[in-house]
């Protein structure tokens, strides 16, 4: 299982439970309350194919 840094990023959101994180892939990844993160959007990196 890899391991990931986050960082917060505050948002309103946050006083009603909901959290929004970055990655140290860039990614953004969404926490409600007590469940799992949940991956919401990937970087532009990897979804770009050359």
């Amino acid at each position: 299982m890899p391991n990931y840094y986050f960082r917060e990023m505050w948002t309103p959101l946050r006083w009603i439970g909901i959290r929004f994180y970055r990655d140290d892939r860039d990614r953004l990844w969404m926490k409600k309350g007590k469940q799992r993160r949940q991956l919401v959007r990937s970087s532009e990196a990897e979804n770009t194919e050359s």
